[in-house]
C-alpha cells in the first residue's frame, strides 16, 4: 500500500484524485491510500443534483464559505473542512473481493479501533436524522455523527472515501442545516459533531496519524510523482463536479 503525501492545488482536485486513480490505474500503486486535511467543501451526491433545491443548496454552501462540488460515489450531501481529516483508500483489483456492505462495515471497524485510544465512545450505526445517513457512520456515544463513508466500484477496483470530525462542528451544521433545508431532506442538526465536542484537547494531526497508522504502508509518494495522466484526469473531474 502506497500513501501519497502532499497538497493539491484545490477541492475539486482532493474529490477527483481517488476516481482518477480508478480509471487511470498506476501500475506503481496497486492500493493507494491518500489521508488529507481537506479545503471547506459541500460534497454533494448526483443523487442531490436532481432535488428540485439543489441550487438554492449550492448558493446557500457558498454562503457558508464551502466550496459545493458533486462527488461520484453514492449517498447524500456531506461536508467537511480544516478541521476534518479525509481518508481516500483505492484498490486496484479486477475481483469483487468482498461485498459492497462488508467493506463499509471493515472499514468503519478500522477507523473505530484506531480511534479508541483517544478514550472516546465511538460506536457503529446511523442516528435518526443525521446527514448522508448510512449504517456505518460512526456516532460519538450515540450522540452525534463524527464520521460517515461513501464508497465506488468499477471494473478496474474500487474506491473508500471516508470524512472524520475533529474540530468546528458550528460551521458544520451552519451549512448542513441551509443545504439540507434547500434540498427538502429530513435533517436533525443536532446530529452534527465532531471528536473535540467530547474532547476539547484533541487535534487534526494526531487524528490523522493515528488513522495512518492503522493502514499498512509499504511505501510513500510524493504528490508529485503521481504519473501525469492521473492528475490530468484528476483535473477533468474537478471540472465536471463543479456545478453550473
Amino acid at each position: 500500500m502506497i500513501l501519497v503525501e502532499g497538497e493539491t492545488p484545490g477541492p475539486g482536485i482532493d474529490l477527483g484524485f481517488g476516481p482518477a486513480v480508478l480509471s487511470r490505474p498506476w501500475e506503481e500503486a496497486s492500493e493507494l491510500l491518500r489521508v488529507f486535511v481537506p479545503r471547506p467543501t459541500a460534497a454533494f451526491s448526483r443523487r442531490d443534483a436532481l432535488r428540485p433545491g439543489f441550487a438554492r443548496a449550492v448558493e446557500a454552501a457558498r454562503y457558508f464559505g464551502f466550496t459545493p462540488l458533486i462527488r461520484p460515489q453514492g449517498g447524500q450531501l456531506a461536508a467537511y473542512h480544516s478541521g476534518s481529516i479525509v481518508i481516500d483508500h483505492v484498490r486496484l483489483t479486477s475481483s469483487g473481493e468482498i461485498a459492497l456492505r462488508d467493506r463499509l462495515q471493515s472499514n468503519a471497524e478500522l477507523h473505530v479501533a484506531a480511534l479508541q485510544s483517544f478514550g472516546l465512545d465511538l460506536r457503529i450505526g446511523a442516528l435518526p436524522g443525521e446527514y448522508c445517513p448510512g449504517e456505518f457512520s460512526v456516532n460519538l456515544a450515540g450522540i452525534v455523527k463524527v464520521s460517515g463513508s461513501a464508497q465506488r466500484t468499477t471494473k478496474n477496483g474500487w474506491l473508500l472515501s471516508t470524512v472524520v470530525q475533529v474540530l468546528g462542528s458550528e460551521s458544520l451544521r451552519q451549512v448542513l442545516s441551509a443545504c439540507h433545508d434547500a434540498l427538502g431532506y429530513p435533517f436533525d442538526p443536532d446530529t452534527v459533531g465532531t471528536l473535540a465536542d467530547l474532547d476539547p484537547g484533541i487535534e487534526a494531526d494526531a487524528v490523522r496519524s493515528r488513522l495512518i497508522g492503522a493502514y499498512p504502508i509499504t511505501g510513500r509518494r510524493a504528490m508529485s510523482d503521481v504519473p501525469p495522466d492521473v492528475h490530468s484526469k484528476a483535473e477533468e473531474l474537478a471540472r465536471l463536479a463543479t456545478p453550473c
